[in-house]
């Protein structure tokens, strides 16, 4: 299957947003006068590698988040111009095609409890992005390899979100929390920045690569969710079950209307508490993104109907002061659609 231009605008706006974000703080409720204190306080915050929290803000509190993440991918593609004669044998142009993806972003994150239940927020990211790819034929009488490759930088897509929580959290029950999260395509979108097409030696086009690298989807999209967390001293269990709703859109410059392929997602993991202060987690994160389908697509379109993003997570959560944590998170990709590796520091302030 060849690598072509549609397969790499998709693969840049769809798979960063279905890739989990991590984070926590854990939060108390407030207490009535006289009020036996909960179990659950006297647990320390538990680290989160998902991107939906326990429990949340208080009424009144504001969180200031500011946070850093790096992602890495690689991803090899070979294209075969012939024929085969027999299973093991191809005879005709065998094209090689290696991309390494390097993403760096900063973002600051802001949350307001609008009561002890209900919790509002706003992230707003600022992207670094790099690609490179190499590409050589072999079955042919020339070693000689292409590399190119392209960066860029600015602002990303900027997310809104709503969360709920539907009972009281109380160890040894389990209590449930929705999230509503709506993403805004305001960072530079994948058809909006100019393209450079790559031919071989004959003339023949082979792919299109960015020649500035784009920092947002260029779709709305829309992803609700529910978080389930039972607290069990000194452990925490938690889950999320989502999905992602890309809208469509007609991009134009000859590509037409392009419905981006929605995803259902799964996340489970547990926390353990090491001590008052320092915890660890351990999670795994699956998303299944469902095929896109666009205007101009080939009557025999190759690509696949499904593909499968799993990662395997860690995580590690320190409480510097009752208002000030640390939450670091390592993601190790478990498909091939997944990043290869993505590590994220976050540093949530309440005041």
């Amino acid at each position: 299957m060849r690598f072509t231009r549609t397969h790499l605008v998709l693969a840049c706006s769809i798979l960063p947003w279905v890739i989990p974000q991590t984070a926590w703080a854990q939060e108390a409720p407030p207490r009535e006068v006289g009020e036996r204190p909960p179990q659950e306080e006297a647990q320390p915050d538990v680290a989160a590698v998902f991107q939906e929290r326990g429990l949340l803000t208080p009424k009144g509190g504001w969180v200031v988040e500011p946070s850093l993440q790096y992602v890495h991918s690689s991803s090899t593609t070979v294209a075969i111009d012939g024929f085969t004669i027999l299973p093991a044998i191809a005879i005709g142009l065998i094209d090689l095609t290696e991309v390494q993806r390097d993403t760096l972003t900063a973002a600051l994150s802001f949350r307001y409890g609008l009561s002890n239940r209900m919790e509002v927020g706003i992230r707003i990211p600022y992207v670094w992005r790099d690609e490179s790819l190499r590409r050589r034929e072999i079955l042919v009488g020339t070693p000689a390899e292409q590399v190119t490759g392209s960066d860029g930088q600015g602002l990303g897509d900027v997310e809104l979100a709503l969360h709920y929580q539907f009972n009281r959290a109380v160890t040894g029950k389990p209590f449930f929390i929705g999230n509503l999260r709506v993403k805004a395509p305001t960072g530079d979108s994948p058809f909006d920045v100019e393209r450079e097409l790559i031919e071989d030696d004959d003339g023949r086009p082979i792919t299109e690569i960015f020649v500035e690298q784009p920092t947002g989807s260029g779709f709305w999209a829309v992803q609700p969710s529910l978080t389930m967390t039972y607290p069990t001293d000194p452990a925490v269990i938690y889950g999320n079950l989502s999905y992602l709703w890309n809208i469509e859109r007609d991009v134009g410059d000859g590509i037409g209307r392009i419905d981006p392929g929605d995803a259902l997602g799964i996340s489970v993991g547990a926390g353990i508490a090491l001590n008052n202060q320092t915890s660890i987690s351990l999670g795994y994160d699956h998303s299944m993104v469902f095929k896109t389908k666009y205007d101009n697509a080939p009557p025999l379109d190759p690509s696949f109907d499904r593909i499968q993003v799993g990662t395997f997570l860690w995580g590690l959560s320190h409480r510097f002061s009752p208002r000030t944590s640390m939450n670091l998170s390592v993601g190790i990709g478990a498909t091939s659609a997944a990043p290869d590796t993505q590590v994220t520091l976050r540093i949530p302030m309440r005041f």
